[in-house]
């Protein structure tokens, strides 16, 4: 790694240029000539994508950034911290520490922590960077991850992986076995050094694809920021041949939306009505999950339909989602369609219905925006159905 790029002028260039284009940057004469045009030009594309990602980092001085693949490809720091609060005790490994966001957050709620990274630069960047943000408790280790598991030759409290895809080719099936590391064939190996394995994933892998490749499965953590499903977590454990525990959370500004339930465990079938006051639409994290019934039977709310995945109730209640009242249901017709919506503003959303929301804005020219909500949906009935509503503010 080129340390030069800590000069204070060259770092007081990169916080002054952040807002500017790299295209008309790039088009400059370089103003350090002992420092790679390109190079120096990728730290502020770097950087600026930690601002709102990894601000942790941004706010420090003399901070060192990697690709912006690799930025792009990182844990946030809002993600990092909701893993923390899954791991505790003595010793964890991290086998592909990547720019180690994760492995800062570890080192908050685990005594020792090992940062493994097979690319050297990299390695150096992150050991860099953990001195300059006063990290004492993460030692750095450059190199094939299992080679440094056979070295180190002890048991540690967890074993964290984030494998990543071999390739990206269109219409590949994500699984597993096309990462590296190869988890499932590497599971018993690494059950040789923990008796706990924490395994992130992008939220593209199926969770009934991913248990058909995993054993000792205890739970799996879905986490969407703001509404998006950013991480799938797979928590094992040596053995374990218990029920299985699905735990959604969505992360916003002011609050953590959590909802839980055991896969395949005393299952109570849904309750279903025709639309009621209030509808409600439960939230990324739970729609990952498949647990539709759940929330009907936990929540106290009934369905509009086994496929909708919308919910309706004469009770506001606190819930993990979106929230409407419900002013107007109106059949789907092509009388009441011209009558509601043509040449007007709607949000809209569609759920178990036959027509894209594109077709339906260019059939009924209906513009996007406004303060009207309208789900396109099916009901108990089978009958194809709008509820037009405004939305419900949650504090």
């Amino acid at each position: 790694m080129n340390f030069t790029l800590l000069h204070i002028e060259i770092q007081e260039f990169i916080t002054v240029n952040l807002e500017k284009s790299i295209s008309t940057l790039a088009l400059q004469k370089n103003p350090f000539p002992e420092v790679n045009w390109i190079t120096l030009l990728e730290q502020i594309i770097a950087k600026k994508k930690a601002k709102q990602k990894l601000p942790t980092w941004f706010q420090s001085k003399f901070i060192l950034y990697p690709s912006k693949i690799a930025i792009e490809q990182t844990s946030s720091e809002k993600t990092a911290l909701y893993k923390s609060s899954l791991v505790s005790g003595d010793s964890l490994i991290d086998l592909t520490g990547g720019f180690g966001v994760d492995d800062y957050y570890f080192s908050k709620k685990v005594q020792s922590v090992i940062h493994c990274e097979i690319n050297m630069e990299l390695s150096e960047i992150v050991a860099h960077n953990f001195e300059k943000l006063n990290v004492k408790n993460i030692y750095c280790y450059e190199g094939n991850s299992q080679d440094i598991l056979l070295k180190q030759n002890k048991e540690f409290d967890w074993i964290y992986i984030d494998p990543s895809r071999r390739n990206d080719e269109k219409g590949k099936v994500f699984m597993l076995k096309d990462c590296l590391p190869n988890v499932p064939d590497l599971l018993d190996f690494y059950f040789e050094y923990s008796n706990n394995v924490l395994i992130k994933t992008a939220p593209i892998l199926d969770i009934s694809a991913g248990l058909s490749e995993l054993k000792n499965v205890k739970a799996i953590h879905i986490i969407a920021v703001d509404n998006e499903v950013k991480e799938l977590l797979w928590e094992l454990s040596k053995d374990y041949q218990g029920e299985i525990l699905i735990q959604t959370a969505n992360i916003e500004k002011s609050r953590i939306s959590k909802f839980d339930f055991y896969l395949n465990v005393n299952k109570k079938l849904p309750t279903f009505s025709l639309p009621k006051k209030y509808l409600f639409e439960p939230n990324s994290a739970i729609m990952k999950s498949g647990g539709f019934d759940e929330v009907s039977s936990k929540y106290k709310i009934d369905k509009l339909h086994q496929h909708s995945h919308l919910y309706t109730s004469d009770k506001l209640i606190d819930f993990p989602g979106r929230i409407f009242e419900i002013e107007n249901t109106i059949p789907y017709s092509k009388v009441m369609m011209k009558k509601e919506f043509e040449n007007q503003n709607a949000n809209i959303t569609t759920r178990n219905f036959p027509e894209s929301v594109e077709n339906i804005r260019k059939k009924w020219k209906i513009k996007d925006g406004g303060n009207r909500y309208c789900f396109f949906t099916t009901d108990i009935n089978n009958a194809k159905i709008v509820l037009i509503c405004t939305k419900i503010k949650v504090s």
